[in-house]
């Protein structure tokens, strides 16, 4: 995110601003001393032009007719200590959509679902697991198979339910 703010000269203040939090806790994420959720990255990158990817992975994506991931590839981060997030379209230019495979860790006796928020759209379908969605207010079982697409300015989060991680397809729009 330096490179992008030096490049195109933007003040570490403007984009604190787009993304709510103050110059020093945006310079600590900049310094890797804070985590950023994903919603803010994607914040950063609709305001900028870039991908989420580029923010992500320091990547620029070279592929314009197709690109192919395969089986347990493609680009990794853990943004957040909530969830680990593998791009499956981080190498094609221009995409339309973010597409990952998500997995949230169980956290046996948490009840805090991390609230994420960013403009558009968002489909989740469960691969493996089962897992709460808090959406807007409301809390949402879904288990492997199940699928929800929502407007994502509304607050969102996911929590594993019981002993096994929740593994979900995300794209957002």
């Amino acid at each position: 995110m330096r490179g992008l703010r030096e490049v195109l000269d933007i003040p570490a203040e403007e984009v604190a601003g787009i993304i709510g939090v103050s110059v020093d806790k945006y310079a600590r994420i900049e310094q890797g001393e804070d985590d950023i959720t994903i919603s803010n990255l994607m914040k950063i990158a609709h305001k900028y032009g870039v991908s989420a990817e580029e923010l992500m992975f320091a990547e620029s994506p070279r592929m314009r007719s197709y690109f192919v991931v395969r089986k347990g590839q493609g680009m990794s981060v853990e943004r957040t200590k909530a969830y680990k997030y593998r791009s499956l379209v981080s190498g094609f230019m221009d995409h339309k959509a973010d597409v990952f495979i998500v997995t949230v860790e169980p956290k046996p006796h948490a009840r805090t679902i991390y609230k994420n928020t960013h403009p558009g759209q968002e489909f989740n379908l469960v691969l493996e697991g089962q897992m709460e969605i808090y959406l807007g207010g409301k809390t949402i079982v879904l288990n492997e198979g199940d699928s929800i697409y929502f407007d994502s300015s509304q607050p969102h989060g996911l929590l594993a339910v019981g002993d096994k991680a929740v593994r979900i397809l995300a794209f957002t729009v």
